[in-house]
């Protein structure tokens, strides 16, 4: 008798499941949706994101243009012609978006953001806080958000809403990845027999995904730590020289052009930086120029004209200064075997 009422409770709850509406099933369970077709790497990496936090982790992600499927779908990003973060939609084509960072988000980027960039702005902190166990209100999140919208997604941005990357002699923005034709080469061929995209989708999520990553734990691991490198540098320039015009570097290697370039417009540092000294893997030491700006070829203050291409005992004596290796032709950098010898290169051309 116990077992015979089990049946029909069992029965009653299978029929109650099955007379549900396909709708109320759906929203049961988190759903991705973005469009079908050729994809692009601003929808996947849209999507890798998302399924990076928490609550769609386990999400499915449905590629469709049929708008009934894309309004039972939990977030819905590239596709359906709304951008409104409240109902969680996020796509970019339609004629009256032009958001950027910049307008969208205070920020200085001036890039047309696609749906890479819509969902980096509204959850790119918290993708990042998941990514590094840090809370989301962390400098360091700051940072990481800051840069990787810089180094990584401001290149996908641009090139999904066809933005020329130069007008003028200087860049709009950085291409540091080419992961936007990479993805493109992951669709089908315009012959293959079988146009079915969705394993090249699959594909290129996993690559979008492990080249985050690996940009992320670089930012982490080895660019911040050489900001705190530089910084200190930069703080301690008065008990190197009186002009504060030289910095010194106790750990080679250290990447620190574009951090100098940040930190002396954060800290508004006047008279700007002009020569940096550091050891060499010989243990030489070397005194460099500082570039005009990031990428630049010209120098702030380049060695001493008549030093340039000279080395060894030639160009100690012609300047007078012990320990002289070398001065590259162009006086962007040269080098001494003591780290007093480089500073008296840094100080005589200040005085020069």
């Amino acid at each position: 008798m116990q077992s015979l009422r089990f049946m029909v409770f069992t029965l009653k709850g299978l029929n109650k499941m099955s007379s549900a509406s396909p709708k109320k099933q759906c929203a049961d369970f988190l759903s991705i949706g973005t469009h079908d077709g050729t994809f692009h790497c601003d929808e996947v990496f849209a999507c890798w994101m998302l399924k990076q936090l928490p609550r769609f982790k386990n999400a499915s992600i449905i590629r469709t243009r049929d708008n009934a499927k894309l309004s039972q779908c939990s977030i819905v990003v590239d596709v359906g012609g709304v951008y409104d973060p409240e109902k969680n939609k996020f796509d970019h084509h339609q004629r009256t978006f032009s958001g950027t960072m910049k307008s969208l988000g205070n920020m200085k980027w001036e890039t047309k953001l696609s749906s890479a960039g819509l969902i980096y702005l509204h959850m790119g902190k918290e993708v990042i806080s998941e990514i590094t166990s840090l809370p989301q209100n962390d400098v360091i999140v700051s940072r990481l958000y800051e840069k990787l919208y810089e180094k990584f997604v401001e290149e996908i941005d641009a090139v999904d809403n066809g933005i020329d990357q130069y007008e003028g002699s200087h860049p709009k923005y950085q291409v540091t990845t080419t992961l936007s034709s990479r993805v493109a080469g992951l669709n089908p061929a315009w012959n293959d027999s079988n146009q079915d995209a969705t394993s090249g989708f699959y594909k290129a999520l996993d690559m979008v995904g492990l080249e985050f990553l690996d940009r992320i734990h670089y930012y982490k691991d080895a660019w911040l730590p050489a900001r705190k490198i530089v910084e200190d540098a930069i703080d301690e320039r008065y008990s190197i020289d009186e002009s504060g015009e030289v910095i010194v570097f106790h750990q080679s290697g250290c990447p620190w052009k574009e951090h100098l370039f940040d930190i002396e417009i954060e800290k508004s540092i006047v008279p700007n930086i002009k020569f940096v000294l550091y050891q060499d893997q010989n243990h030489n030491w070397r005194v460099q120029s500082v570039p005009e700006r990031l990428g630049s070829f010209e120098n702030r203050l380049s060695l001493c004209e008549s030093w340039r291409g000279l080395r060894d005992d030639i160009l100690s004596s012609t300047s007078g200064i012990p320990g002289c290796i070398f001065v590259h032709a162009s006086g962007f950098i040269g080098g001494n075997k003591t780290y007093e010898g480089a500073l008296q290169m840094a100080k005589h051309t200040l005085k020069a």
